[in-house]
């Protein structure tokens, strides 16, 4: 029996395991848009595998990481998200992939899943969370910024699939610390850093 991190009022979330791979590449397979628009084309036939053991890049701390399946109340999966703890200092938790399931654009179960997501994270220490969007991604941008995250820096020549992409790298303050503390601890989230 998968893990239970997380419910909220249709919603349940529960860690991904190894075992859950071929569930997870299907849920990729029927919702390609995210793929489609930062990548360029669908999903790999390894993208579940890919996304299950995809780790932050060597000498950044960081000391946890989820992938989440969230369910709706008929327990069909209706979203996926990769959260990574404590990425590059104490406190920021870093979402590395959130994807609704697209039977669900515009329903507003999206907002809902995130806001279930974060109180968990607020929940088990998070003081920020980060993220990155594609700037060609305007849709995913404008719903990062309806839920009070603030662009720090764009990322240039990020190569995903088949496209080249700009990420702007969003953060929302969780605990009363502005993004200027942010910036002390995470100092490459500074806008013109390396």
């Amino acid at each position: 029996m998968a893990e239970t991190l997380f419910a909220a009022p249709g919603c349940r979330a529960f860690a991904i395991g190894e075992g859950d791979l071929p569930a997870l590449q299907r849920f990729f397979e029927e919702n390609p848009a995210y793929f489609e628009i930062v990548g360029g084309e669908g999903p790999a036939s390894d993208a579940a595998a890919t996304e299950f053991t995809d780790r932050p890049p060597p000498g950044w701390p960081w000391d946890g990481k989820w992938m989440i399946r969230l369910e709706d109340d008929a327990g069909a999966w209706a979203g996926v998200a990769d959260v990574v703890r404590n990425l590059l200092a104490e406190g920021v938790w870093h979402v590395g992939l959130f994807i609704a399931a697209s039977r669900l654009h515009g329903s507003g179960a999206a907002a809902g899943m995130y806001a279930a997501l974060e109180a968990w994270a607020r929940a088990g220490g998070a003081r920020w969370m980060r993220l990155n969007v594609a700037a060609g991604n305007p849709r995913a941008g404008r719903f990062w910024e309806r839920r009070g995250f603030t662009e720090v820096r764009r990322r240039e020549g990020v190569e995903v699939g088949r496209l080249v992409n700009t990420m702007r790298v969003m953060v929302k303050p969780l605990a009363g610390d502005g993004l200027e503390a942010y910036l002390a601890l995470v100092p490459r989230d500074r806008p013109g850093a390396p």
